[in-house]
């Protein structure tokens, strides 16, 4: 590792920097879905016309998320970083002054650029830059927006298109842009790789093929509109495609994305049944909203106001987390935690009109405690064990995985409340029921469950090099 003689100069700041940039993209995908029928208004199109744009950030993010290692070994994190920033600024005043469906979508293909750089980068930074002693704490502070930004984004959209425009809500990253580029120059390390190794071209057209098949393939099976069967189809090929590209990386000497990182445990866990659990996690910022808006018929203000349980049980949390790893571990914390999601999951699909206000409210904020607790478990983790020559490598797998499953969570969501939908005899799957709201929750609660199993093979001190487990893998039972 070089280009800053003083690494760890500001590694105190850099957590927060790196997390203010990613709650600005963050937030930005997610107030943007309260704003399509406005945004489909302002362009004289059906609200469909604008899932293109949508799906096209998702697929430059799938495509470029795997090249950011590569590039941010080769020119510096901080010329990364900063250059990703503004790109994704521009990018936003650019969908904010769009007139057409034609220009939003060049603009979130150019946003999207920019976040596939802005945020792997950012991560790879904090954790090449941070003492193991203090990964947990820092790793904490850059989760925080991922977690947050679902359930705080749908009430600030709907805020924002109601008593102003939905062109605000790309205008307002321009002065945060700005301050973060001008902090991140001054404080940001220019850290580059060890070697200067060459692009895995082909890896790169396999991954990228592969990431955008399996997200374009699950966003046609959860629209009403499109034949599931082609979505799944889509879906298949992506995972033949991908697993052609892990049989490349296994063989290739500099791979874009280098899965032997995946032979260390605790990295493997984050990733794989971590996808798991994401997937089922994530669904839940998809199908509370529509229960509440249209299976209890509230407002779309009325139903944010609700959702901000969670949004108070996300961030009430993560004070708590690092306390909590450091005194029951990984091992027990992700079995304990992910066994109350999926619980409390199923328990949103039980809710109805009828249920006391105060018990809706308890059930949606422990499902936040657990979301939180959870997402932040994975990613502390996943850098636990891995080494700093490997952390570019690590860095990029996880990103790509986690961007992928956040993606494939809404549309998980979607795709169960469809099929919920077609099992209750609604062939259309336009018109919900609580009965259809109970299966998918269900669906998502028993994806969450399932994924125990993983975090079962976990050793009782994974983690304790980062301080996770330091008091709770004592005694007898450490080994």
């Amino acid at each position: 590792m070089n280009g800053s003689s003083t690494p760890l100069k500001h590694a105190g700041w850099l957590p927060y920097i790196v997390a203010a940039t990613f709650f600005m993209e963050y937030l930005d995908t997610t107030v943007i879905a309260t704003a399509l029928p406005q945004m489909a208004h302002s362009f004289g199109v059906g609200p469909n016309s604008i899932s293109l744009g949508m799906t096209a950030y998702m697929l430059a993010l799938a495509i470029f998320i795997p090249a950011s290692g590569w590039v941010a070994d080769r020119c510096g994190s901080r010329t990364v970083f900063f250059s990703a920033i503004g790109v994704f600024t521009v990018a936003s005043v650019l969908c904010g002054l769009s007139q057409n469906v034609a220009e939003f979508t060049a603009a979130r293909l150019l946003q999207g650029i920019g976040g596939a750089m802005m945020v792997p980068v950012g991560r790879l930074i904090v954790v090449r830059s941070t003492e193991k002693s203090r990964m947990m704490q820092a790793i904490s502070t850059i989760t925080w927006p991922a977690i947050a930004a679902p359930v705080i984004g749908p009430p600030v959209g709907g805020f924002i298109t109601t008593y102003a425009s939905w062109r605000w809500i790309f205008l307002l990253n321009v002065p945060f842009g700005l301050a973060a580029m001008a902090v991140a120059l001054a404080l940001v390390p220019n850290l580059r790789g060890s070697e200067r190794k060459p692009l895995d071209v082909v890896g790169l057209l396999l991954s990228g093929t592969a990431l955008t098949a399996i997200l374009y393939g699950a966003e046609l099976a959860s629209q009403p509109a499109e034949n599931p069967w082609i979505g799944g189809a889509v879906i298949v090929l992506g995972l033949v495609v991908g697993a052609v590209a892990f049989q490349h990386a296994k063989r290739h000497p500099h791979p874009l994305i280098d899965v032997s990182t995946l032979k260390i445990p605790t990295f493997s866990v984050t990733v794989i049944t971590g996808s798991f659990t994401r997937i089922g996690i994530g669904a839940v910022p998809y199908l509370m909203p529509l229960l509440f808006q249209v299976g209890f018929g509230l407002s779309a203000f009325k139903s944010g106001l609700l959702l901000l349980a969670s949004a108070l049980g996300n961030l009430g949390m993560k004070a708590l987390t690092t306390r909590i790893l450091q005194r029951f571990g990984f091992r027990m914390v992700s079995i304990v935690d992910v066994t109350v999601a999926g619980i409390f999951i199923i328990a949103c699909g039980l809710l109805t009109p009828d249920v006391p206000l105060a018990l809706v409210l308890i059930i949606v904020f422990v499902y936040g405690v657990a979301r939180s607790m959870q997402f932040s478990t994975l990613a502390t983790l996943a850098y636990a064990d891995v080494a700093q020559p490997q952390m570019s490598a690590a860095s990029t797998l996880w990103s790509a995985a986690a961007q992928m499953t956040i993606g494939l969570g809404i549309a998980f969501g979607a795709v169960s409340l469809r099929a919920a939908a077609f099992f209750n005899g609604e062939t259309t799957g336009r018109v919900f029921t609580l009965d259809d709201f109970r299966l998918a929750f269900l669906l998502a609660g028993v994806l969450t469950l399932v994924s125990v199993i993983g975090y079962m093979g976990l050793s009782r001190d994974a983690g304790q090099s980062i301080g996770g487990g330091s008091r709770g893998a004592e005694g007898p039972a450490k080994g």
